[in-house]
């Protein structure tokens, strides 16, 4: 359709059940889209495009065991990369954003560049990369995009944008045959080479997969998929993600740890990752582990072999629609990352505990009636609590009284990974 037709059709009745569908009730998707329709004329004319749509996601359950080969509980979220896309006929693709405009980037030329670590850009190329590497066609294409992925606040922001590329390759060049799983690994392959950030594969799948899922790593170049949808408004329950506004400076030695410690304490045991051994092999191997690699190391592997078990026991909880073993299982999940994978604050500042202080007001509000837990990699960032509804406006106003104005948001599960709206 051209910019014009778009308008009209976005106007329509089934287009607004479409964004309540993604974004629920009360939302303003039709008002974004008429801005990056605004801004995508005055770019590029009057001209044939289409609307795409790439959401960000929380970690349900499966507190750092994706990079163990072990299992997990994500969910795609309404929060999401909304663009007005088209496709060109050269090899460059331009990129817009409110505040922001990327240089064009000629992805003729897909060599590694390490000076371009860390931007935008490397993304683009990363993610043509990937497909092309895997025998599928690229393209250039002119994009504007929005985005309410917030960054650093644990919704994977950077999967979220990757997914979006990946959407856009795949509408624009492949006639949407590429499959969500392999955009999810091309985009995992785009941040760990291309931009230069080592990471696990959970965020681009949920992004990419969309709805509730279980993830099962175990097999790295095939992760089994398990649906586990589950209604929570429907059930009394908010999901809400609150950003206990921490400092992330000088953190990423404590990420790394953790999943160095566990790799240590699986070599003692032989093997290369946690998802290879058994909780009788840790426990026999305990005072060798504490010997070689430090009691911090036994205890987060320890975390590991419970936690990969309960993420299984949460899907099939969701699954049976067991939603009071489900909560159950979310607390314990944030008992053992707090007391095990210790996660919670970085041990080198002890003055600053911020999630902990989230966590132990959300205790104060919910007591018996819903759960919380560390959400994410820990130290800083947020933490994620099913919130019973007569209890939301109690909760988001001690949480704003403890960490300022609009630290929560009511989350809606997305049931589309990347996709075309339009």
């Amino acid at each position: 359709m051209r910019i014009s037709e778009i308008r009209t059709f976005a106007r329509q009745k089934a287009f607004a059940e479409k964004l309540q569908e993604l974004y629920g009730e009360k939302n303003d998707g039709l008002a974004r889209l008429t801005r990056l329709l605004d801004c995508f004329e005055d770019l590029y004319g009057d001209t044939e495009a289409c609307v795409l749509s790439g959401g960000g996601r929380v970690e349900v359950g499966g507190n750092h065991t994706d990079h163990q080969g072990g299992c997990v509980l994500a969910a795609a979220i309404s929060l999401d990369i909304l663009a007005v896309a088209k496709k060109n006929d050269d090899m460059i693709i331009r990129y817009a954003a409110e505040g922001y405009e990327m240089a064009p980037v000629d992805i003729s030329d897909l060599e590694i560049k390490k000076e371009l670590y860390g931007t935008s850009e490397s993304l683009f190329r990363g993610v043509a990369a990937g497909l092309m590497n895997r025998g599928y066609e690229i393209g250039g294409f002119d994009m504007v995009a929005d985005s309410r992925v917030l960054p650093g606040s644990g919704m994977s922001s950077s999967a979220a944008f990757e997914v979006m590329i990946g959407t856009a390759f795949n509408h624009f060049y492949n006639h949407g045959r590429i499959k969500d799983q392999l955009i999810a690994m091309v985009s995992q392959y785009a941040e760990n080479v291309y931009f230069g950030k080592p990471s696990g594969l959970m965020d681009q799948m949920a992004c990419a997969c969309g709805g509730l899922i279980g993830i099962d790593f175990k097999d790295a170049e095939n992760p089994k998929i398990t649906k586990a949808d589950y209604d929570f408004e429907a059930a009394g329950y908010a999901v809400m993600l609150t950003d206990c506004r921490a400092n992330h400076a000088d953190l990423t030695d404590a990420y790394a740890g953790i999943p160095q410690e566990m790799k240590a304490a699986a070599r003692v045991m032989g093997h290369e990752l946690l998802s290879q051994c058994t909780m009788k092999e840790l426990l026999e191997a305990t005072p060798l582990i504490r010997q070689q690699c430090g009691d911090r190391a036994w205890l987060r592997s320890f975390h590991y072999m419970n936690e990969t078990e309960r993420a299984k026991k949460q899907v099939k909880a969701l699954k049976h629609g067991e939603l009071q073993e489900f909560l159950q299982l979310v607390k314990e999940s944030g008992r053992s990352s707090y007391e095990y994978l210790q996660n919670i604050y970085a041990d080198w500042d002890v003055m600053h505990q911020s999630m902990a202080v989230g966590l132990a007001l959300s205790d104060y509000v919910l007591q018996d009636d819903g759960a919380w837990r560390v959400h994410g990699g820990g130290f800083a960032g947020t933490i994620l609590a099913f919130v019973p509804l007569k209890k939301v406006n109690a909760y988001r106003k001690t949480m704003e009284k403890a960490f300022g104005k609009d630290c929560t948001l009511r989350l809606k599960v997305r049931q589309y990974g990347g996709i075309r709206l339009i």
